[in-house]
């Protein structure tokens, strides 16, 4: 999987706990062809996460270079980490009986104003605004993701 390539140490563990929770990941599926906006999804019944790493690449420029020695692609590795980490919020929530695990009202306090049409476009797929402001929130968040796997999933 290409996407493993952007990921940080924390977040690399935070996709070990993914898997320890018996979800699947997979790569550039054909939920990624819906928009090319799209960088994850949460395929709760099925238990698995998507990563659409070619929307990633897009979305940021990707520059083929060395990945790991450069800077040229902050936005690409941004996009596909905060996938990551919304997605494994939404397997925190599914592995919460379907609810939010977070303080709902102080996250509407702190959630990041830049994030709102992503919030307005999600809930068009997912139906559900709460699950999506805590994922929302929870991107910018690895340890606290890392956290809730190991609480309420393992």
């Amino acid at each position: 999987m290409e996407f493993i390539i952007f990921l940080s140490k924390l977040d690399i563990e935070i996709l070990e706990l993914i898997k320890k929770a018996n979800y699947v990941i997979e790569e550039n599926s054909a939920l990624c062809l819906l928009d090319k906006t799209y960088v994850g999804f949460h395929k709760r019944k099925e238990k698995e996460i998507v990563i659409c790493t070619e929307n990633a690449k897009k979305m940021g420029n990707f520059k083929n270079s060395n990945i790991s020695n450069n800077n040229d692609n902050h936005k690409t590795k941004l996009y596909i980490r905060r996938a990551l980490r919304h997605e494994a919020t939404h397997i925190v929530q599914a592995c919460n009986n379907n609810k939010i695990f977070n303080n709902l009202k102080e996250i509407k306090k702190k959630i990041n104003k830049g994030k709102e049409n992503a919030i307005k476009t999600s809930v068009r797929i997912s139906g559900n605004l709460n699950k999506e402001v805590e994922a929302y929130f929870m991107e910018d968040k690895p340890r606290r993701v890392r956290k809730a796997i190991k609480k309420y999933c393992l």
